[in-house]
């Protein structure tokens, strides 16, 4: 039987565990704490624990504060309202001072599915990219879920983590490892790399096996640091296959894509194609919009034969 895990409730369980640990950690949520799975921290350590109710702009205000008198805060909310709702103060109180707070939201994304198009977060990782001193973590299942979460509260300055609503497929083995700031090549190729991100990388890992099918050998890149991007494995990369395809379910503009495009315009230009939302979309079962939007394995098969159709 396959293996399905939440990211969130991996990033649960592990917040009790580093709280064990740390003394110096403190959570804030916001009014949500039973959806992201903040409240099993809640229930361990009621006195390290604050929710703020709907009212994510003091959250991360009081983050500041936090990290300002040397603890470790982590803020939990919706995605949407984590990076939209509290861009400001994120950007003014805690990116500007670069100050030790970690933001990790929970219902990212298309997968927030059911919740509608005012609640899936297409924009997150955009916005937090664009902040210098912003480190962005985007890990694929629930073991790279508490491997990152770690290495985000060992380092300094601000994080943050996008995570996910439903059960994903976990790819890797409880325990593994992960060093933050490097790609992960999940699979050796020749004719092209497949980039994915988060729960896509199931739908690029059915995408190399169906293409090796048909005779076209696919490497794997798993980005689970999104920023600081490794460039160096990804151009190493990239000049072997000279051709790329990048798959996120985030908009097309300021993710994984436009990360992806920009250091290879720096350093090795080669022929790109992206599989990313371009328009916001509608209420439904996760699968269902994944297919539609073309977020699917068959959408990153046809976009990597048509891009090996470009390569000189």
């Amino acid at each position: 039987m396959t293996n399905m895990e939440s990211t969130r409730e991996a990033f649960g369980k592990a917040l009790v565990e580093l709280g064990r640990e740390n003394k110096d950690i403190v959570v804030l949520g916001g009014d949500l704490n039973k959806s992201t799975m903040a409240i099993m921290f809640g229930n361990e350590f009621p006195e390290r624990f604050f929710d703020v109710g709907a009212a994510e702009q003091n959250m991360l205000s009081m983050a500041a504060g936090f990290a300002a008198a040397g603890k470790i805060p982590i803020c939990t909310t919706f995605a949407v309202f984590g990076t939209g709702r509290a861009f400001d103060q994120i950007r003014v109180g805690i990116a500007q001072s670069k100050l030790n707070v970690n933001l990790v939201c929970t219902h990212a994304g298309l997968l927030t599915a059911e919740d509608g198009i005012s609640a899936q977060s297409l924009e997150d990782l955009a916005l937090m990219c664009s902040l210098p001193p912003m480190t962005v973590l985007t890990p694929s299942d629930g073991p790279e879920t508490v491997s990152a979460l770690k290495a985000a509260i060992a380092t300094p300055g601000p994080v943050y983590m996008r995570l996910y609503r439903p059960a994903t497929l976990v790819m890797h083995e409880s325990g593994s490892h992960f060093k933050l700031g490097t790609i992960e090549i999940l699979q050796n190729g020749s004719d092209v790399t497949l980039i994915g991100c988060g729960p896509l990388l199931e739908s690029v890992l059915n995408a190399a096996e169906i293409l090796k099918e048909q005779g076209i050998s696919a490497e794997v890149l798993n980005v689970s640091t999104l920023k600081p991007l490794d460039e160096a494995t990804l151009v190493k990369s990239i000049t072997k296959t000279n051709a790329v395809v990048t798959a996120e379910e985030h908009y097309i503009h300021g993710g994984l894509g436009s990360m992806v495009a920009s250091s290879l315009a720096r350093n090795y230009p080669a022929p790109q194609e992206f599989i990313a939302m371009h328009q916001y979309a509608e209420s439904g079962p996760a699968k269902p919009l994944l297919e539609k939007y073309g977020l699917s394995s068959n959408g990153i098969v046809e976009a990597a034969k048509k891009v090996i159709s470009r390569k000189k």
